[in-house]
């Protein structure tokens, strides 16, 4: 996997060609003034943030947060009691010191239950369209934290996803494109190859170039490319980089997290946080368990999820960061009560869980309710726009906003969805 991946919509061909040379990498813009920082340093201290723990593949949530011990479906996990109110998986020991700072929504119940349906509907409140590209989580909460981060003078791109890709912009455009790093934090395109001088006369031969570019109204992707080339040289020298090297943590904070890619793509999420970003995804895939669920659970998936995830609720409630970053744990769907001939589960999204944490909202609980054998819920179903809504809500992000597409068509911020009130009550 390259370090570093360009915003959606743009190729790296396409990017190198108008490089011509110049040692540089297309980032995705943020359209702010780095004059604009009043009360910065109040907002240092009080930023909102989230951070969502992907996990790709769909996982058993069955086996983790909604366990049925005694029914046929149960499987071979036992419950073990927490530091909140409910019980999850005996294999998630660190995770379940942190349940007061958690909550387990069971009451899910979505209609996608294919991968890449699921994972761009969990990730924009939406179902596939092809007339119109939703903006995701990411996207959303970068353009309307906007003002946050330019009071911040944030020089790192206000949405970055470590180990996966995401899901894009939309119609919100490249500014709000995922910036795609791994684990190691080494994002080797953004080295200098060339002197100062160089290069400044190689980026004012690109401006000059994308200026008449712009001026033949190519539509907001000509806008979005000039904006993108003109944050490259400012982020070429920032100090705020220093953020995705997780490797000038001290070796005991890096043990705590795991050495693991998720360990230290949740250690940089911490750190980006630190730094004003206002969103951070994190990658942890491999859930797509039709085959052998208990031996891969038990022996790769959840050792590393526990470590990484407890470890980073921690570190977020030690430095006084929960009460304003938003943690959210969710793959597209669950996976089946029934075990199938091969000791697996197949894909689910009648009866699932997410996890929800921090900004607010209130942890140690159990959030809805799936009947003995968990085929269905009982209780009022939610859904991926009432996460979000619920998630923006936590942000202090306004449930009224509409944005418009770029074919004029109105779109409600979490598509209506309805806030998940037990959470804040």
């Amino acid at each position: 996997m390259n370090d570093l991946l360009l915003p959606a919509g743009m190729t790296r061909r396409h990017f190198l060609a108008h490089m011509a040379g110049a040692s540089a990498m297309a980032l995705p813009a943020t359209a702010f003034a780095h004059t604009l920082r009043k009360n910065s340093a109040d907002l240092k201290k009080r930023h909102k943030a989230a951070i969502l723990l992907w996990m790709g593949g769909g996982p058993a949530t069955i086996d983790l947060w909604d366990m049925k011990p005694g029914a046929p479906t149960g499987g071979t996990f036992k419950p073990i009691s927490t530091s909140g109110n409910e019980q999850i998986c005996e294999h998630l020991p660190t995770v379940a010191k942190q349940m007061h700072n958690l909550a387990i929504v069971r009451s899910m119940s979505t209609r996608e239950a294919d991968h890449t349906r699921g994972r761009y509907y969990m990730h924009t409140g939406y179902v596939p369209n092809p007339n119109v590209e939703h903006p995701s989580y990411g996207a959303v909460v970068s353009r309307m934290l906007e003002e946050q981060t330019k009071s911040l003078g944030l020089e790192i791109p206000p949405f970055v996803a470590v180990g996966g890709g995401s899901v894009g912009p939309g119609f919100l455009g490249m500014t709000y494109a995922p910036f795609v790093v791994n684990s190691d934090g080494n994002v080797r395109n953004l080295k200098m190859g060339i002197d100062a001088d160089r290069l400044n006369q190689r980026m004012a031969m690109l401006a000059s170039l994308e200026k008449s570019f712009v001026k033949q109204e190519r539509g907001q992707s000509a806008q979005d490319h000039a904006n993108i080339l003109d944050k490259t040289v400012s982020l070429l020298t920032s100090k705020q980089m220093e953020a995705f090297k997780t490797n000038k943590e001290p070796s005991e904070v890096q043990d705590r997290y795991g050495k693991s890619s998720f360990g230290r793509g949740c250690l940089m999420a911490r750190r980006l946080v630190e730094q004003g970003v206002p969103f951070i995804e994190v990658d942890l895939g491999g859930w797509d368990t039709h085959q052998n669920n208990f031996t891969t659970l038990a022996n790769t998936k959840l050792p590393e999820l526990d470590k990484a995830m407890g470890a980073l609720m921690a570190d977020l409630d030690e430095r006084k960061m929960l009460d304003d970053t938003a943690v959210i744990w969710m793959g597209e769907f669950g996976r089946t009560p029934r075990i199938n001939g091969t000791s697996g589960r197949d894909h689910w999204a009648r009866s699932w869980s997410v996890v929800l944490g921090g900004a607010g909202m209130k942890g140690g609980i159990a959030v809805g309710k799936t009947n003995a054998d968990g085929t269905d819920v009982e209780t009022d179903p939610y859904t991926s726009q009432d996460v979000m809504a619920t998630v923006c809500k936590a942000l202090g992000i306004s449930l009224e906003t509409t944005f418009t597409s770029r074919n004029g068509r109105p779109m409600k911020i979490a598509n209506s969805g309805k806030v998940i009130g037990e959470l804040f009550t």
